[in-house]
């Protein structure tokens, strides 16, 4: 957030260099402006902060609340129920196959062609 203090900090700047007339009506109604931007700039590093603040705490929320649910619904990511099995064609012996006519399970070896 550092830009907008820069940027409030050029047009006082501005302001200092046109010699604006800090009694005049338009004046006073610039830097009241330039005064209330500043105010701006500093309570968006206030939200900006306090956001990172909550970002922070939702982060670790969220862990115990993983936590909790793995106690509960007992949970184990890391045993698949299902275990992930690369097809490797030279592990292949023989195919199991079901018979159609007479639903019986047959067993044939796997032959390359030349």
């Amino acid at each position: 957030m550092e830009y907008l203090y820069q940027k409030v900090a050029y047009l006082k700047g501005l302001a200092e260099g046109m010699k604006i007339n800090e009694e005049s009506s338009e004046g006073k109604l610039l830097m009241q402006i330039i005064d209330t931007l500043e105010e701006f700039a500093d309570a968006m590093v206030d939200v900006m902060e306090k956001f990172e603040d909550l970002e922070e705490y939702m982060f670790y929320i969220d862990e115990d609340l993983s936590d909790v649910e793995d106690e509960i619904y007992g949970y184990d990511y890391d045993d698949n129920e299902y275990d992930y099995y690369p097809f490797d064609e030279d592990d292949l012996e023989c195919m199991e196959f079901e018979c159609d006519s007479c639903e019986d399970n047959e067993l044939d070896e796997f032959q390359e062609e030349e």
